[in-house]
């Protein structure tokens, strides 16, 4: 066990006379220093900030004049000196560390003023060399801010631009010093900084290799949210969602919102090439989609599927959306609609309610690199997140048609059509489709025939007609019963996985009644 000098209690402040400034992120720093200076703080500093404050006029001290040494092998060796961390180590109330720091002509730094290289934005592609990565691993760095929160007693840090107008305020406040608390509250968001970058830079060397080695997250909070799924729960959002989308009106999303959101923008993502297509979710499931030649056309379609689900459910578009077809999203009360962008106009429409949220999306959700992550008890769950599906061709090219009848050119639309929607419905999962349109939905079921009989259900209250349909199962088919069933409601063609150890009798019973049926070779099951 470390042994802890007994020593008198630290003042509550201490006056900042010596101030080291070394950073990659310079906004803000030159008018810190400017601060600094008027509280007569002598300014050290390093390359690029020592040259950014002697431009502004500034009297500055540079680090290879206090050490004795030059910057060497490139810069990666200029401040691991102990004339930097002795004077950033010491105890001012500790007379031993006084007379060795008078012994070795060492000054006492009061203030480390230091931000880190961007190792996550420089590894960010996945076609980074580690050549690359090497270079934007920050050494120097990391070690002055620990020094310095680690005697947070008597020595302040800042690592974010975000602190230099509280540590100005509270100098002019207080005649140059800064707190107790205030020099605490600083060690903490050093040692959180420090501990981001550190699992960056684990992060990348373990690419390719995560099942070998260590799973860790270390995100900022983004908001802090109402309630969870339960007013009874607390929630946050951590993360930086803001390149994905954006919303331009209503109140603030809540944890039910972010999930319906995240599955319509990844359920609209596979339809990114089709022709204007609307979809329409509740409870992270699509109740109804719809592809045609307008996206007023396809709102009606996706909304005839199910005409009692819609209310309170969120709407994703995949074409700038117009005034019609937001006038026939009006007509039913909607949390959330969603689109790339609005047509004139249609936003001064849509505003006139308050509680309806607006959303922009800005990106693909194929462009979000963050795996996909579940809590278990005990643990958590990592994987790959499940890729948006090709285009039409490719997906077709993919497939195997295992019957002796192949698909018509309208079936092979409607099981692209079918099969990009089961992929984003909760398992087990039976969709059928016609004619660019879902015309029953089952989800969440424990067994491929309840989802069957539930699709059909909620198809046949709306008045749809199965006859000539096609139908998706977003795994197997593990007997004949399940295809015999979509036969009887009128399905003419089916896609499936494959891969029972009875797909032959799954087959034989597709060729006995005429279907048409297409292997996938890949599930997608959600559970």
């Amino acid at each position: 066990m470390i042994h802890v000098k007994d020593l008198p209690a630290p003042a509550n402040h201490y006056p900042i006379r010596r101030a080291l400034l070394s950073v990659f992120d310079k906004r803000g720093v030159v008018e810190l220093a400017q601060a600094l200076h008027r509280h007569g703080v002598e300014l050290i500093s390093t390359g690029g900030t020592s040259k950014a404050l002697l431009e502004a006029g500034l009297p500055v001290t540079s680090v290879d004049s206090l050490t004795g040494y030059p910057e060497i092998l490139g810069g990666r060796v200029k401040t691991l000196h102990p004339a930097v961390h002795g004077g950033l180590l010491s105890r001012r109330t500790d007379p031993e560390d006084q007379q060795e720091l008078k012994a070795q002509q060492i000054g006492e730094i009061d203030l480390v003023v230091v931000n880190l290289y961007p190792f996550g934005k420089a590894t960010a592609s996945p076609d980074t060399t580690d050549a690359v990565a090497i270079e934007n691993i920050d050494i120097g760095g990391p070690t002055m801010l620990r020094a310095a929160a680690k005697n947070f007693f008597f020595v302040a840090v800042a690592c974010s631009p975000d602190s230099y107008a509280d540590i100005m305020a509270e100098m002019d406040a207080s005649g140059g010093s800064l707190s107790m608390a205030t020099r605490r509250r600083l060690a903490a968001a050093a040692f959180d900084h420090t501990a981001v970058y550190d699992t960056a830079v684990s992060a990348y060397f373990q690419r390719g290799n995560e099942a070998e080695g260590r799973f860790s997250v270390d995100l900022p909070l983004q908001q802090t949210l109402r309630y969870g799924e339960n007013p009874h729960q607390q929630a946050g959002l951590y993360g930086d969602c803001t390149a994905q989308f954006e919303k331009l009106h209503g109140k603030e999303l809540s944890f039910n919102n972010l999930l319906d959101l995240s599955a319509a923008l990844v359920l609209i993502d596979e339809f990114r090439q089709a022709d204007p297509t609307v979809a329409i979710l509740k409870h992270t499931n699509p109740c109804g989609v719809g592809t045609a030649e307008s996206l007023e056309e396809a709102y009606h379609k996706a909304f005839s599927t199910d005409r009692q689900s819609p209310f309170g459910g969120i709407v994703v578009v995949n074409r700038t959306l117009d005034l019609a077809t937001a006038q026939a999203i009006d007509g039913v009360f909607t949390e959330i609609i969603i689109a790339p962008d609005y047509e004139d106009g249609v936003l001064d429409f849509l505003t006139q309610k308050a509680n309806r949220r607006l959303i922009r999306m800005l990106q693909p959700a194929s462009s979000d690199r963050t795996p996909d992550v579940r809590s278990v008890v005990g643990g958590y769950l990592l994987q790959d997140r499940d890729p948006a599906l090709p285009s039409f061709d490719e997906l077709r090219a993919r497939c195997t048609v295992v019957t002796k009848r192949q698909p018509t050119a309208a079936e092979w639309k409607d099981l692209d059509f079918a099969w990009r929607v089961a992929k984003n419905v909760k398992s087990n999962t039976i969709v059928y489709a016609k004619n660019g349109q879902t015309i029953g939905v089952g989800a969440g079921q424990m067994s491929r025939i309840d989802a069957s009989e539930i699709a059909v259900s909620k198809g046949r209250k709306s008045g749809l007609d199965f006859s000539g349909c096609v139908v998706a199962s977003d795994a197997f088919f593990p007997f004949a019963d399940g295809l015999l069933e979509a036969t009887a409601n009128g399905a003419t063609a089916a896609i499936q996985p494959g891969g029972s150890v009875r797909d032959e009798e799954v087959i034989a019973a597709a060729d006995e009644h005429g279907v048409a049926m297409v292997f996938t070779g890949n599930r997608h099951f959600r559970h």
